[in-house]
């Protein structure tokens, strides 16, 4: 409990998922419930280490938790929408028990996130955009939870912030076309995602400009591949780089950061609120 007001997590958002602030930028802690994560190399793979790990990120200051149960890792081989479940299932049935847990579901399946939502996941977090199965915009919207649209591609585009926003706009579309409620729709660029390492920094150099779009934007990072390029640092060496861009994205106006390392995140943007908001 120290760890909590240290931090200053919000209460606010409890039970009620990931919603936007005029003042304080949302953080999202990552759970991987896979045994073949980039980041965490399947540490967390058994359901009370998974369990276990959520409580220590929720201790630490984090808004909201992130749970997956299939690898987006370069190279990762797909996981059918019974395995995700019987790995994301013991996780949601013990953190969405705890009415002070949000919970957001990193799935790309209508049926996984039927499931979760049933289960008490207050957020869809898509990392296809409804690009893989377009069933999952229906379901969110019938249910009312939060949606992040994530951009996604193939192949790397040519003009790649030019598509990105083109992209995002018409993904936008599609979202409110289905009934997904305006008010519960984030956006996020996907870095990482169908992108060369010289498109990701483009993109996040022109981050100000994705974010004068009308809904919040959710910005995943955290050690990700092109930061490990940029320093010559393996995954495990990652937070100073991390956190860099996590900084630059919120002076750039994102409202929410999908992490790894919360606390050190969260205390990142407190510092950074802090000062823009002193007389």
């Amino acid at each position: 409990m120290h760890q909590q007001l240290e931090t200053g997590r919000d209460p606010s958002s409890a039970a009620c998922g990931l919603i936007p602030a005029p003042n304080r930028v949302r953080v999202m802690g990552i759970v991987n419930v896979t045994p073949d994560s980039f980041s965490d190399g399947g540490v967390y793979f058994h359901p009370s280490a998974a369990i276990r790990h959520g409580y220590r990120l929720m201790e630490e200051g984090a808004d909201i938790l992130d749970i997956g149960g299939e690898s987006t890792r370069p190279g990762s081989t797909p996981v059918e929408p019974e395995e995700e479940w019987a790995r994301l299932c013991p996780v949601l049935q013990e953190l969405c028990g705890q009415a002070h847990f949000p919970v957001s579901v990193d799935t790309y399946h209508a049926d996984t996130a039927a499931k979760a939502i049933e289960a008490g996941a207050a957020v869809i977090n898509d990392i296809w955009g409804g690009q893989k199965e377009p069933d999952l915009l229906r379901v969110v919207a019938e249910a009312g939870c939060g949606y992040v649209w994530m951009h996604n591609r193939e192949a790397p585009a040519e003009d790649p912030f030019e598509a990105l926003m083109r992209e995002t706009e018409q993904g936008i579309e599609r979202c409110l076309e289905a009934g997904v409620a305006p008010d519960k729709l984030w956006i996020d660029p996907g870095i990482g995602f169908g992108k060369t390492y010289e498109h990701n920094l483009t993109i996040l150099k022109r981050l100000k400009t994705y974010c004068g779009f009308p809904y919040p934007v959710l910005l995943g990072v955290s050690r990700k591949r092109f930061i490990g390029l940029t320093l010559g640092v393996d995954v495990d060496e990652r937070l100073e780089g991390s956190l860099a861009v996590a900084a630059a994205g919120v002076l750039a106006g994102v409202r929410a950061l999908r992490v790894h390392d919360v606390r050190a995140t969260v205390r990142l943007c407190r510092m950074i609120e802090a000062i823009q908001h002193a007389d």
